[in-house]
């Protein structure tokens, strides 16, 4: 029986390649100063209806609970960081910067970069208008790429500004009401044919030429040139640049957004984000009013792009090797010693040494292939030299005699 379509296993090594992604994200966000947080897998379907006004629910694994609540899946963690934020915001400092890796489930057509479930770096800041916010956000996305092994040559930040679109709009004549609508002929005009965007735009009185003049500018913004100042004063300048082509189909965003991108183009969007700043006014029925910028970035195209990337791949390697290693193989030459040598793993284990050790009898040689499998750096070798044991280091074939009370030393 095989898993459902886009799901997946995970064996051994394709668990460890995914806890290399989350280690890194981890690791990285840390550096940042975000904290972790986390929410539930199921959440009451009001909440992405809410959120997105029914954007999102083709996409959710939806159902009926056995209390009869209608509950989904979640599919983002947006809608549940609102939430809990609007709950409680009166017992934390402001600014908020928040960072989780959670697994989410999305019912859509599965195709190369997206899996019908998948892990997400979110990095959330709350509280905090200034640009500077949004260049820090930027630059904990570059570094978490990085962190793979990355650099400019592989991705770009993709950086724009739904204020520019609003502004555009709104000198074109256009009502606040409709800019949605021209948002989502905005995101596909790249994409779809001229003749179509012009039909799509002809009740606001524009046209496909105008709406993609304005958006091969170059030129940042107001909004966006502090930005851009604050990412290349870190030394980052290189890894964005402005492409108003970006403006982000969810009808939340207020501001600045962005889209990371492979260099090379065989991959869908590494990462996308922007500022959100009437959200969680939206969730709290106007309870708590707070600006928030964040992004997301799924593990499905990071691993794509990482297996692809020689000098990542590389990096990734190096460390499922030390992760796979254990760091001491006991050896039991003698089986009359087992009970000897039980008594010494067990103390090298609550040392915090990674030990292994065979669980049956077996030929010395075959224990020292076993060793050699598992990566192990050195063997125990437990036999007639107790209460002496030999190490051996593998990578150098070097032993020495060791009196276990000094085994812990080395």
């Amino acid at each position: 029986m095989q898993t459902l379509p886009g799901f997946r296993d995970f064996y051994p090594d394709d668990c460890a390649r995914r806890n290399y992604i989350l280690a890194t994200w981890r690791e990285v966000a840390r550096r940042y100063g975000f904290v972790e947080y986390d929410g539930p897998i199921l959440e009451p379907i009001d909440l992405y209806k809410k959120k997105s006004g029914g954007e999102l629910v083709g996409q959710l694994f939806d159902f009926t609970d056995k209390g009869d609540r209608h509950v989904a899946m979640r599919p983002e963690m947006t809608p549940t960081l609102a939430r809990m934020v609007a709950a409680r915001e009166r017992d934390f400092k402001k600014p908020l910067k928040w960072f989780c890796v959670p697994q989410f489930f999305r019912y859509e057509k599965q195709q190369r970069g997206r899996l019908r479930e998948f892990y997400q770096l979110n990095c959330d800041i709350i509280g905090e208008t200034s640009p500077a916010a949004d260049a820090e956000l930027i630059a904990v996305l570059i570094d978490s790429l990085r962190g793979f092994g990355l650099s400019e040559q592989d991705f770009v930040v993709r950086l724009s500004s739904r204020t520019a679109w609003q502004e555009f709009f709104t000198r074109a004549g256009g009502r606040a009401e409709d800019e949605y609508e021209f948002f989502q002929i905005v995101d596909k005009a790249e994409r779809a044919p001229q003749e179509k965007t012009d039909a799509a735009l002809a009740r606001f009185g524009l046209t496909a030429a105008q709406v993609l003049a304005f958006m091969h500018s170059k030129d940042p913004t107001a909004e966006l040139s502090p930005v851009v100042a604050d990412l290349a004063a870190r030394g980052l300048g290189a890894f964005v640049e402005i492409d108003y082509a970006i403006v982000r189909g969810l009808a939340y965003y207020t501001g600045v957004v962005f889209e990371v991108f492979d260099r090379s183009k065989n991959e869908r969007a590494l990462a996308g984000g922007g500022r959100y700043d009437k959200l969680l006014s939206l969730m709290s029925d106007g309870k708590v009013d707070l600006p928030a910028l964040g992004f997301g970035m799924g593990d499905v195209v990071l691993a794509n792009l990482i297996n692809d990337t020689p000098a990542a791949k590389a990096k990734m390697e190096v460390w499922l090797a030390r992760e796979r290693a254990c760091d001491l193989y006991v050896i039991i030459a003698k089986e009359e010693r087992r009970g000897d040598a039980l008594a010494l793993v067990q103390k090298l284990r609550e040392a915090g040494q990674r030990v292994d050790f065979p669980l049956t009898a077996a030929k010395i040689g075959k224990q020292f292939q076993t060793a050699e499998h598992l990566g192990a750096t050195r063997t125990v070798l437990v036999g007639d030299e107790w209460p002496q044991v030999k190490v051996k280091t593998l990578a150098t074939r070097e032993e020495v005699l060791v009196p276990i009370e000094e085994l812990g030393r080395l």
